[in-house]
């Protein structure tokens, strides 16, 4: 299951350089596929959202922190926990209940965004 950001975040900006995936994005800002992964080109994201990995993508959110389900993998294959839940000082960082995934899916997004 991926993480989500809820709006009880206080934008401390704790989350975003822990993040192995580069898949924690400040509000308003665009993203990028491509950004603290090996995705290059036109690529299907596991959603089936297909995209340039280098083009900007719009904002989750305009209001606060936000994780790109597409991008995150809970850790899984670099840590042992989700390190944006570990380091949020709100406890804003949540489980996703639209994203529910295993934890073979998950690893097997880590292949996919980090050519492993």
């Amino acid at each position: 299951m991926a993480i989500k950001i809820t709006d009880e975040c206080i934008n401390c900006g704790a989350c975003e350089p822990e993040c192995p995936n580069n898949a924690i994005y400040e509000g308003a800002v665009d993203w990028k596929a491509s950004e603290g992964t090996d995705l290059k080109g036109m690529v299907v994201l596991p959603s089936g959202l297909k995209v340039d990995a280098d083009a900007p993508q719009r904002p989750i959110s305009d209001d606060y922190y936000f994780i790109v389900s597409d991008k995150c993998t809970e850790c899984k294959g670099f840590h042992e926990e989700p390190q944006c839940a570990a380091v949020c000082p709100v406890d804003c960082c949540v489980p996703d209940e639209d994203h529910v995934e295993t934890e073979e899916q998950l690893l097997a997004k880590k292949a996919f965004l980090h050519n492993d």
